[in-house]
């Protein structure tokens, strides 16, 4: 079985906090697989937020999900907050990939938690139709 980690860039430009909530447990008290592709969406939109855009709002596209894929390291549990890490990159002329690291904390120290990959392929929502990705967007997603 490959591993995700070989796809993951060496560097994210984009990190955020997001706290676990009692609801994203499942009856083993950890994080199910559901709730994994939750956390991975929270991460999304404010790594697009923070360069300017929205899931429906990328220069007069908007965005589908396609394709995830991700692995699960070590538990997550209620209490221990998520310091989840994004990039952009695999661009091509439609869409591009979210590369994402999600870690734990554990006696204060990060702990590699999920390892993830989603496709995203810009969409024209009204026309119902693949659009291109705009050259600026993709170099503001690179950033």
């Amino acid at each position: 079985m490959s591993s995700l980690k070989s796809l993951l860039p060496e560097q994210f430009s984009f990190q955020c906090e997001i706290p676990l909530r009692i609801t994203d447990l499942n009856y083993g008290g950890h994080v199910g697989n559901d709730r994994i592709m939750a956390l991975l969406q929270e991460a999304r939109v404010q790594f697009l937020a923070a360069k300017g855009y929205s899931e429906l709002q990328l220069e007069g596209a908007g965005m589908i999900l396609t394709k995830a894929q991700f692995e699960l390291r070590v538990e997550l549990h209620y209490g221990n907050p998520i310091i989840a890490h994004v990039q952009a990159g695999s661009f091509t002329s439609k869409g591009f990939d979210l590369f994402y690291k999600l870690e734990t904390l554990h006696q204060g120290q990060p702990v590699l938690a999920v390892l993830a990959v989603t496709t995203m392929v810009c969409y024209d929502y009204e026309k119902k139709k693949v659009v291109a990705l705009s050259e600026s967007a993709r170099q503001q997603l690179a950033s």
